[in-house]
């Protein structure tokens, strides 16, 4: 048991919020007597989750000191994580970087964290999240930064190279990998919704031992094992999957065939890094209607329980993410094993340089995350991530400084962007319709 001091910024997001508070709960026992400070500019929504995080408190014997503010920077003082998930208008800037690419001919997949999307998206984000940092150094300077603002891997390697906090990352994408594993091998029933439940993925888990490796929405199955016995499963997976409907995630099943590793998110994420998945996509993007569906949905069961309904629905449950799980580790030095964090590569896969962010298992305790080392990849799956690395640097250093040059570089490393007259004007586009969360690029004019 140990206590500590939580900022949540971003506490009012569509799930950020109460995801985080179910799985602190969680850990209640481990956490008793911490602070728990929720954050965000969104005055409204905010109240709505700290009434809530009080009734959960009152009804778990008060484990926890609740606070609310709509400036982070009030509630940074003592502070020993802080967990970001932060953006500005997410939906409806998404779908304008979703739909700009194919007008100039570059069909893309997502549109999030990788392709011409991907760049847009971190021009925002990582001066967004690196303003939170700088405060935090200044007024928290040994708080534990945990980020879930994507594009994920572009975010942390900003945080790691411009602060010097200590930084992790953090994603969900493992479960996708367990839901296709335990689906292909008969453990696990395929759903219509865009993303496992996290029972659904759980099913699998409890059976089945992936180790991951690579980078984030862009790793591989290195290994896949019977947990009971330690019995390779590839072989199984690939005989099974060769009966499967040629439907089912197609692109990850070509790049299975020709790299000899399975991608471990599937077609949609891995999609964003191959100009071939235009050959199997639907190119259809994000289920943006849907989202907002969703996000207005679980804001009333919020309204709800935070009043006078039923809170079951948030105490009862993990979400699956680790955040509260790494804050325990931590706390408590328990040396755990974690089987993916994305942190600074130091040698972890021989392959990539030391600084990239990677996504690999870690070991975490009172000294941090470190990555644990994993087996080198086949040359060519290790070329196309060093690809990514070398794009994912020229990100930075744009969304950074605002260099024109620099993001306009990364487009034409892009293997989604096949035109240099395409990427000029994409860029353009990008940089006038976002211009006012862009302010650094204000002065930046084609050279």
């Amino acid at each position: 048991m140990g206590k500590t001091k939580v900022v949540l910024i971003g506490a009012a997001s569509a799930s950020f919020g109460v995801n985080t508070l179910a799985d602190l709960y969680a850990k209640r026992e481990q956490l008793r007597g911490s602070e728990i400070a929720l954050c965000d500019v969104d005055g409204a929504r905010l109240a709505r989750v700290v009434r809530l995080a009080n009734r959960m408190n009152s009804a778990t014997g008060e484990p926890f000191q609740i606070t609310g503010s709509t400036d982070y920077r009030e509630v940074l003082g003592g502070a020993e994580f802080v967990i970001t998930s932060v953006e500005v208008d997410r939906l409806a800037r998404w779908q304008r970087d979703w739909g700009i690419p194919f007008k100039y001919g570059v069909p893309h997949v997502l549109g999030e964290n990788g392709g011409p999307g991907g760049l847009s998206h971190a021009l925002r984000t990582i001066p967004l999240v690196l303003g939170i940092a700088r405060d935090v150094e200044e007024r928290a300077p040994n708080a534990f930064l945990i980020n879930f603002t994507n594009p994920l891997a572009r975010v942390c390697l900003a945080l790691t190279r411009y602060t010097r906090l200590r930084v992790v990352g953090l994603c969900h994408q493992i479960n996708e990998g367990y839901y296709i594993v335990g689906h292909v091998l008969g453990l696990a029933h395929r759903l219509a919704e865009p993303f496992p439940p996290e029972e659904v993925a759980s099913a699998a888990m409890a059976k089945i031992d992936l180790q991951t490796a690579g980078l984030n929405h862009f790793t591989w199955i290195q290994s896949m094992r019977e947990r009971a016995t330690g019995r390779d499963l590839y072989p199984e997976f690939k005989a099974r999957l060769a009966q499967m409907d040629p439907a089912f995630e197609p692109l990850s099943r070509r790049l299975y065939s020709a790299f000899g590793l399975f991608p471990t998110a599937g077609d949609e994420h891995v999609g964003e890094y191959f100009s071939i998945a235009q050959e199997t996509s639907d190119l259809r993007g994000y289920d943006f209607e849907g989202r907002a569906r969703q996000s207005a949905e679980l804001d009333a069961r919020v309204e709800q329980a935070g009043t006078s309904g039923a809170i079951q629905e948030f105490l009862g449950r993990e979400s699956g993410e680790r955040a509260a799980h790494i804050i325990s580790e931590i706390v408590g030095n328990e040396h755990a094993y974690e089987q993916v964090v994305n942190v600074p590569n130091r040698g972890a896969l021989p392959d990539l340089p030391d600084w990239a962010v990677v996504e690999v298992p870690g070991e975490v305790s009172a000294e941090g995350v470190q990555p644990l080392g994993v087996p080198p990849f086949p040359r060519a799956i290790a070329a196309v991530l060093n690809q990514q690395v070398a794009i994912q640097d020229r990100v930075v250093e744009a969304a950074v400084h605002g260099d024109r040059t620099a993001a306009l570089q990364a487009l034409l490393l892009d293997p989604v962007v096949g035109s240099y007259q395409g990427a000029e004007q994409m860029l353009d586009e990008f940089l006038a319709i976002h211009a006012d969360l862009l302010p650094q690029f204000a002065h930046a004019k084609r050279s």
